[in-house]
């Protein structure tokens, strides 16, 4: 079963957190990934596009997986469907990030006891725009 922290502890994650690295960040002002990746962007957070499709969102240049960040990452947000976590939960578990951050309606419950055995901070099916505002 997946349980993620407090409403609270999200809080303190956030405040604590500079750098998002977004995976299937799109660079279509529509989509929801742009929107919620802007609204942080606009808080002051350090945006990495991850995503091999495109080649810059939101000013950034766009990377083609997490490996190719460079630097840590406080939180990996991921908007992706909900079938593609566990590959992207192993793909997290080797750059060491903090926390993996699935956004509302994306949930797996074998990438969520992956990272839990590993000792990761684990989110999902939370909108960050959304736990921010009500956090701040």
């Amino acid at each position: 079963m997946i349980e993620n922290p407090s409403r609270p502890e999200m809080g303190q994650m956030l405040k604590k957190a500079k750098r998002i690295a977004v995976v299937g960040l799109s660079d279509n002002p529509e989509r929801t990934s742009y929107m919620v990746s802007k609204a942080m962007q606009d808080s002051g957070y350090e945006i990495i596009p991850v995503n091999p499709a495109v080649s810059e969102v939101l000013g950034v240049k766009s990377v083609k997986a997490l490996k190719d960040i460079e630097g840590h990452i406080d939180i990996v947000n991921v908007f992706r469907r909900s079938e593609y976590l566990p590959e992207l939960s192993k793909e997290f578990a080797d750059i060491d990030a903090d926390i993996f951050w699935a956004q509302l309606g994306v949930e797996n419950e074998e990438a969520y006891n992956f990272l839990k055995e590993k000792g990761y901070t684990v989110i999902m099916d939370r909108c960050i725009k959304v736990e921010h505002a009500l956090t701040r």
